[in-house]
């Protein structure tokens, strides 16, 4: 369904020479042609101009590191970069219904109405299990070290004081889990 929309922005013509421009981008340009792009993509003016906003700083980090030669080309792939990283994070939620009695004693409905996606849920457990299954393959004295220092949040020196062995040897185990763990990391992104 598409929603017919109008979009008027007034600009004031005396400042047209100075301030329109803006790191090589034409900003009546952007907002007259490219916000209404996006709002055809979007269906809500609210989210048009997030994504504007967004694109034109992530332009702006870019243009001040090399500038960009062709600023309104650029603009739009990026553009297209932010509306893909939205439309990614949107999709690992999904609404709960909006019925009081369904949502009475539902923990997530404190958070705005919206809960992970069945489909984000099952890839997380996967995630898990892989985690796990590799963390199960380390030597109990690495797992042990891995545990304190990731999850219970204890330094190497406590770690190392706990277990009464050398700052070197938590170092040692700290290093061998995590190189264990980079070796799975393709199964985890």
């Amino acid at each position: 369904m598409t929603i017919p929309v109008s979009i008027s922005i007034t600009v004031d013509t005396t400042a047209r020479n100075n301030s329109m421009h803006w790191n090589g981008v034409d900003l009546n340009w952007a907002y007259n042609v490219l916000l209404v792009s996006i709002l055809g993509r979007t269906q809500c003016m609210h989210r048009a101009q997030d994504v504007l906003h967004d694109s034109l700083l992530r332009f702006a980090l870019v243009n001040k590191l090399k500038p960009v030669k062709q600023p309104h080309a650029y603009l739009r792939t990026v553009v297209r970069s932010v509306l893909a990283d939205q439309h990614r994070d949107q999709s690992r939620w999904t609404a709960l219904p909006e019925n009081d009695e369904e949502q009475h004693g539902n923990p997530v409905a404190d958070f705005g109405g919206f809960a992970p996606s069945a489909e984000h849920l099952a890839e997380l457990n996967q995630r898990l299990e892989i985690l796990q299954r590799v963390l199960d393959c380390l030597p109990p004295r690495c797992r042990e070290v891995f545990w304190l220092f990731r999850v219970e949040g204890f330094s190497q020196k406590e770690i190392a004081e706990q277990l009464g062995v050398g700052l070197k040897a938590v170092e040692y185990q700290l290093a061998r889990a995590l190189v264990d763990l980079e070796a799975v990391s393709t199964l985890l992104a």
